[in-house]
């Protein structure tokens, strides 16, 4: 195999074998879409021998199509496809959870760190991306290679006679998922993107496609296609079944304003949905342990990267959280890890969850910002100086989505503030909890890299609560507003349940917790949270219940600037946001601004403009 380093359709020229007649265009497509060490390789050969047979000569160790076109190559082949839902072997932003995209983009989180560490991210999280920047191009090419794959999946099943016909409909049906998936992808980073499926051949050719046409359609054919083919219970987990893809075509729907047909989907899917193997949909009724490798895959799980830990590989592992650790800065405060500090929640993130006395939401007066809204935090204070954490009521998903001081920080230690920051005056005083790390889980991790947060944890692109929120938006909009009340209420009785509050800790031994006499943890801070027990009559007050329902829920799960994008208030809430966070870290904030309509889509990478043509591909407005 080539190195899945390649580019968009390299995986195309794997469909067919390569041509004595390709020797004329070698350079203008090893250029294009080949490492730079394979093209150092193609060319020294060239050099040294221009005949025929140097095209003939087979690579060393490479795999047959005979033995690709069986059951077993091709489960192989697809096993490949699925692996890059987690971005390549080596990046930090391709994969699923979009923690820069999403949810650096969209103001739950600061980029963390310092200054200096991965620079390239600074002008990301200041709306002021160019088309060289080299993230941009991380993200385009990751997702062409798992479409590539997929490609390569497709275009191999009708040469695959010897394997059974219910086997290649489930694989085609799987590999146009995650096509499906990988497309998704693009259409909300770069908004405008060609569309290469397995009948394009670069090699015999083929005109260049322009991105020039809207994908949704297609997208949508992906996903009606695997809702229609697959099983409704698989062999295996990890694999979507008829549910996940009726879910992401829901989605693709919402994502466009068409709720009437999201609203079908999703009434069909809370009420009938199952997992791939067979639980039906539902909250998992402990949400700060939801997180964690021993609940993965549980009733929430609707679609999930299958993460693994302890093999020497850490491609396999969750590995684009892996610098998302507490950075231990002083001596004595020893955190779960030395690095990296990165992803760090924003001061309005954690403001957020400020309640109510009654336990609601202050949305309502979110905007003005008063002092009733902010939350108390050490933001330059040493951990060597006495602090007392925010008496005021609080939502207790706060405190399971956040690292602040004075609270534990799941099973290892009472957070100490500064000592597990990098740089407070970069980034703030938070640290991710969710997906994070556990003491206990430790040994889980996949030690061969040089930071021990490659998790084994599962990262659930899709869960249950997600489309309970996504059902409320739709009713809000086409339905009824009392279920979307009853939706949103839904996940926050889940919230309220006294088994997740994260409990106190003992000062004496901090390895004990404390107990009330019902048995259960005494709240580690002032928790009140309620449901909406009120009828919904007003629309748009519903709606903002609903949308800030979404915010506070699925924070730091890569999801909340394509809200933002799809409800049209990009401009209006970012720079309100850049407004709030400037006045805690002007370093990074100052001068900074969110101008709609071009932030509202990456640019068009300018490394694959270069390589195709600035006729074949056009950037987007703005750059």
């Amino acid at each position: 195999m080539i190195s899945n380093r390649g580019e968009a359709v390299i995986a195309s020229l794997l469909v067919k074998k390569i041509l004595i007649n390709m020797m004329k265009n070698l350079i203008k497509i090893t250029r294009k879409w080949l490492p730079s060490m394979f093209i150092t390789g193609v060319l020294l050969g060239v050099s040294s021998s221009c005949n025929d047979e140097f095209l003939e000569v087979p690579a060393t160790g490479q795999v047959s199509e005979g033995q690709l076109l069986t059951t077993s190559g091709l489960e192989g082949q697809l096993l490949g496809v699925y692996a890059v839902l987690d971005g390549l072997g080596g990046n930090w932003h391709g994969g699923a959870t979009n923690w820069l995209w999403g949810s650096i983009r969209g103001g739950d989180a600061n980029k963390g760190t310092d200054a200096g560490d991965f620079a390239d991210m600074n002008p990301v999280e200041r709306y002021e991306v160019t088309p060289t920047n080299g993230l941009v191009n991380e993200k385009w090419s990751s997702s062409y290679e798992g479409i590539a794959r997929a490609n390569r999946v497709l275009a191999l099943l009708p040469e695959a006679e010897g394997v059974a016909e219910d086997v290649k409909n489930r694989i085609s049906a799987e590999a146009r998922f995650l096509r499906g998936h990988y497309y998704f992808e693009l259409r909300k980073h770069y908004m405008m993107v060609p569309w290469v499926d397995e009948t394009v051949d670069y090699a015999a050719g083929a005109e260049e496609i322009p991105n020039n046409t809207d994908i949704w359609p297609n997208i949508e054919a992906e996903f009606q296609y695997a809702m229609n083919t697959l099983p409704e219970t698989q062999a295996q987990v990890g694999r979507p079944n008829k549910w996940a893809a009726a879910t992401y075509l829901a989605t693709t729907y919402l994502f466009q304003n068409k709720f009437t047909e999201a609203k079908a989907l999703f009434d069909d899917i809370i009420a009938n949905g199952v997992t791939s193997d067979g639980q039906k949909y539902g909250l998992f009724p402990d949400f700060e342990e939801l997180f964690t490798v021993a609940n993965e895959n549980s009733q929430e799980s609707i679609f999930a990267f299958q993460a693994t830990g302890g093999a020497q590989n850490t491609n396999n592992s969750l590995h684009e959280l892996a610098m998302a650790m507490p950075y231990n800065t002083a001596a004595g405060q020893a955190a779960p890890s030395d690095c990296c500090g990165f992803f760090q929640p924003s001061f309005d993130m954690a403001a957020s969850y400020r309640t109510t006395p009654e336990g609601l939401p202050m949305f309502q007066n979110y905007q003005y910002r008063d002092d009733a809204y902010e939350l108390k935090n050490d933001q330059g204070v040493l951990s060597s100086d006495a602090f007392e954490p925010d008496a005021g009521p609080l939502d207790p998903r706060l405190d399971h989505t956040i690292g602040r001081r004075g609270i534990a920080f799941l099973d290892w230690n009472v957070h100490p503030g500064a000592a597990w920051i990098r740089d407070q005056s970069h980034a703030g005083p938070y640290t991710p909890k969710k997906y994070n790390l556990r003491k206990s889980e430790y040994s889980t991790r996949d030690a061969s890299g040089w930071t021990p947060g490659y998790a084994a944890t599962n990262f659930m692109i899709l869960r249950f609560a997600d489309v309970l929120l996504m059902a409320a938006e739709a009713e809000v909009e086409i339905g009824s507003l009392e279920k979307a009340r009853e939706y949103v209420n839904m996940v926050r009785a889940r919230a309220a349940n006294p088994a997740t509050f994260t409990p106190a800790r003992d000062p004496n031994d901090q390895s004990k917790d404390l107990f009330d006499d019902a048995g259960l943890p005494v709240p580690a801070a002032n928790y009140v949270i309620s449901t909406y027990d009120q009828p919904w009559t007003d629309q748009a007050l519903a709606r903002e219940a609903v949308r800030f329902e979404r915010k506070l829920e699925l924070s730091m799960e890569g999801k909340r600037f394509y809200d933002l994008l799809r409800w049209g208030i990009t401009d209006t809430y970012l720079n309100a946001y850049l407004d709030f966070e400037v006045q805690y870290i002007p370093a990074q904030f100052a001068g900074a601004n969110f101008t709609a309509p071009q932030d509202n889509y990456l640019p068009i990478p300018q490394r694959q403009i270069d390589l195709q043509g600035a006729d074949v591909l056009s950037q987007n407005p703005g750059y």
